[in-house]
């Protein structure tokens, strides 16, 4: 696969897409053959994303389209159950979670856009694959 490929086939957003106003940007991912949501975010400046489902019910984070963040937009947070996630470690901050953190993906942000980097065998997943 040539780089050219690779990068088209890591592409999630364009940097633009992602503000610092707690909304995100869902996608989809493949690992071990199990097709899993996904969203990116934009943390003080920072893209980050991991695997949408809370650790406390294998339900995604999202009640609400793009919204990730509790109101005052300083922590992600399950919409259903409310447990509450550090945007940048993905680590569990308290309610239902019990300690139990997200699973990260790497993302890298070059040259305007987001890309899923090497993630152990999680690719992204498009339908017509």
């Amino acid at each position: 696969m040539t780089n050219d490929t690779t990068r088209k086939d890591s592409y999630i957003c364009l940097s633009e897409e992602l503000k610092s106003d707690g909304s995100g940007i869902e996608f989809t991912v493949l690992k071990d053959d199990e097709v899993l949501p996904a969203f990116a975010i934009r943390f003080r400046d920072v893209v980050y994303a991991y695997i949408n489902r809370c650790s406390h019910m294998e339900l995604k984070l999202n009640f609400i389209n793009d919204d990730f963040f509790d109101l005052d937009k300083m922590n992600l947070i399950c919409a259903t159950h409310g447990a509450l996630y550090d945007p940048a470690t993905g680590s569990c901050l308290g309610g239902p979670c019990n300690g139990l953190g997200l699973v990260p993906l790497t993302v890298c942000e070059l040259e305007g856009k987001v890309t899923l980097s090497d993630n152990n065998g999680i690719t992204l997943f498009y339908e017509n694959q």
